[in-house]
């Protein structure tokens, strides 16, 4: 029988960036997910406060070199991966000159969110899903982990709906305690629009605050999961209101059998 083959999506994993809840899961999940047979893929954005050269990142040249239009705007695709040695795992950063050079995650020294964070989580996104096609990799489930990755499920679920690579693949979403006051760019619901991804398909991000992202992840996922123990309320409203499968929240206890359990609930379900 195949192995079941999973890919990881996640706006940040330790020991790249400091260890939060998030990076902490991101790190640790796919490795033991991997311990247990599966296949994997991992993928997280290249920020520019990560250091390459500590972290022996280096730039796969067969899979860099495509370029993604957002905003009418050519942006060159640049790949480059890590290993985690004591996991044998690798990890692939999503990288590009314009959207991840400055040294920082997403805010700048005052605090301030940057103004292209939605081009960033467009690119990212359709990076992720550019590349895994390149790789010839088709994954049965895919599990996004936090704000910066909720287009993942929507253009999984529509623009490529058709690709046999992923006609079959499941989205798992989960969602942590890390929410940003700030509004994206309000023409963020037109520059999501790619072949395959419908106005209607996006209505809800009409006004691109967090919650509404995270609305919309919710919409083309399978199956949920409140990443922290103190999700605020109209959070974890959103995941239980959606009528989609919801994991019961898990701290760092065993983690990896019960996130098994889940995946293969989704993957083996009918929706």
């Amino acid at each position: 029988m195949e192995s079941v083959k999973v890919l990881f999506v996640s706006q940040e994993i330790t020991p790249y960036l400091p260890e939060t809840e998030l990076s902490y899961i991101s790190r640790y999940l796919p490795q033991g997910i991997q311990d247990k047979g599966m296949e994997i893929r991992t993928f997280m954005p290249k920020y520019g406060n990560i250091n390459e050269r500590r972290n022996q990142l280096h730039e796969v040249i067969r899979l860099s070199g495509m370029n993604l239009i957002i905003d009418d705007t050519d942006h060159p695709l640049i790949i480059k991966v890590a290993s985690i040695q004591s996991a044998r795992m690798q990890v692939y950063f999503i990288d590009n000159d314009d959207y991840f050079h400055r040294k920082a995650t997403f805010t700048d020294s005052k605090g301030c969110f940057f103004e292209d964070n939605d081009e960033r989580m467009i690119f990212f996104a359709r990076g992720v899903l550019e590349t895994v096609r390149k790789l010839r990799w088709s994954p049965d489930l895919v599990h996004c982990h936090g704000w910066f990755t909720s287009l993942v499920p929507l253009y999984l679920k529509n623009a490529y709906r058709e690709d046999p690579l992923f006609s079959d693949t499941k989205v798992v979403f989960s969602v942590y305690n890390n929410a940003f006051d700030s509004t994206l760019n309000p023409s963020f619901k037109t520059k999501i629009l790619i072949d395959g991804v419908m106005p209607e398909n996006v209505e809800i991000v009409s006004q691109p605050n967090h919650n509404n992202l995270i609305k919309l992840a919710v919409n083309f996922s399978d199956g949920l999961i409140p990443g922290s123990s103190d999700l605020p309320d109209d959070t974890l409203q959103i995941l239980k209101k959606s009528g989609k499968p919801l994991m019961n929240y898990i701290g760092n206890e065993d983690f990896v059998d019960q996130f098994s359990v889940f995946y293969e609930s989704i993957i083996n379900s009918n929706h």
